[in-house]
């Protein structure tokens, strides 16, 4: 059986930046379907340590660079969202915690490094007197000097579970093996067809907006387009299942001349304790140097690091694991990290990139931003098939909310 539906906007990809989009353009009048071919934030975002941060560890050398300048508001952006007061209702996500934290061990370096971010981003960075340590370092000897960032950790599971709730409606799981494009002679995309519990769906929109992440690769490969190009830069990050009854929240500056923290820390609820044991979710230098080590070597290193870095915890009973993910954002020259979200604009495609967790609201801003260069208006989607009631999202299921991988690694199930 073969339907037709016609809609103003199809975003591709239901990670972070295609669920804020949704709620964005649902909010401005637009009718927008999300697709989405797995798990809602199964790739890069579910992967994320979920820190709203400021732009610290792009400071490190003292000048406040693009990137620095670009994520500097957005803590504050966000947290108007978790008081429901911006751009998107988030009241309701669960706050890991309010602070975030770097601190500098006693090297020259290390102290240089955090010296040179806290002047560079004066105001939104404070020195903090051993009274004031989080309960974590409280009566602990450390050397160096904690600061208390404007940065904050979400749980990234409640807040992918609040963009979709009120949507459900118009976000469809579909099989990506079965997806085929139609492109006009000018290289417009006219159609997407689908094929869902044995019917073929016909998909028409105003604009098509690519949102999926690593997965923009192939349906740029596919629509025949050669730019932008995808870059992808690995990361082998660490898990811990850390006996300890407090979390950390935390960037270890090092002494080697790299600007990204040695060490860069997270903690989250363990599913499996009554709350003498937190699950600790590494990445920074140790992530980007780790594509080269083996788990098994990795995670030795892990456990080097971690028990030199904060020898008042015990992990000697720590349950380990690591894994690989790609962050992928737009190429450009020498592989260099974008500065911003990116959008790019192709006959009625957008080619999207958020490129950092923190940059997703900068993202829908760039989207709709584009659509009013372009005056694309919301417009009424003329009903396919009015001989029967069938709707577009009753041909399709909706996609699970993505888990992190700790969800189920430590419980045997």
């Amino acid at each position: 059986m073969n339907r037709t539906f016609s809609t103003d906007m199809v975003i591709l990809g239901g990670g972070i930046a295609g669920l804020w989009l949704l709620n964005r353009l649902r909010q401005r009048g637009f009718d927008a379907v999300l697709l989405e071919k797995s798990t809602l934030g199964g790739g890069q975002t579910i992967a994320s340590q979920g820190i709203i941060h400021g732009g610290l560890k792009y400071a490190l050398n003292g000048v406040l660079s693009p990137a620095s300048s670009a994520i500097a508001a957005m803590p504050e952006r966000w947290r108007l969202c978790l008081q429901g007061q911006g751009d998107v209702d988030l009241r309701g996500c669960r706050v890991l915690s309010p602070h975030y934290f770097m601190w500098s061990s006693g090297g020259y370096r290390s102290r240089l490094k955090t010296f040179l971010g806290s002047k560079a981003l004066r105001g939104r960075i404070d020195a903090l007197s051993e009274r004031e340590y989080p309960d974590f370092f409280r009566n602990h000897e450390i050397s160096g000097a904690l600061y208390q960032l404007s940065d904050f950790v979400l749980d990234t599971p409640s807040l992918l579970m609040l963009l979709a709730q009120p949507h459900r409606d118009r976000i469809l799981r579909i099989d990506a093996d079965t997806v085929q494009t139609h492109v006009t002679e000018d290289g417009k995309l006219d159609c997407l067809t689908l094929q869902s519990h044995g019917r073929t769906v016909n998909l028409r929109a105003q604009r098509f907006v690519l949102c999926a992440g690593e997965g923009n690769g192939p349906l740029l490969q596919q629509l025949g387009i050669a730019q932008p190009e995808m870059q992808t830069r690995p990361l082998h990050m660490l898990v811990a299942r850390v006996a300890h009854a407090l979390p950390a929240y935390v960037h270890c500056i090092g002494d080697s001349f790299g600007m990204t923290p040695r060490l860069t820390v997270t903690s989250h609820p363990d599913p499996t304790s009554d709350g003498n044991s937190w699950i600790w979710y590494i990445g920074g230098e140790i992530a980007e140097s780790g594509v080269q080590r083996s788990p098994e070597e990795q995670q030795a290193e892990g456990l080097r690091q971690l028990g030199a870095a904060f020898p008042w915890v015990d992990f000697s009973s720590a349950q380990w694991d690591s894994f690989f993910i790609n962050r992928a954002e737009p190429r450009l020259p020498n592989l260099q990290r974008p500065d911003n979200a990116y959008v790019s604009a192709k006959q009625n495609l957008l080619i999207t990139w958020p490129t950092k967790l923190t940059l997703t609201p900068d993202l829908s801003d760039s989207v709709c931003d584009e659509l009013d260069r372009q005056q694309v208006q919301p417009q009424a989607a003329p009903a396919a098939n009015a001989e029967d009631s069938t709707t577009l999202s009753s041909c399709f299921d909706f996609p699970e909310v993505a888990q992190p991988r700790w969800e189920h690694l430590f419980t045997g199930a």
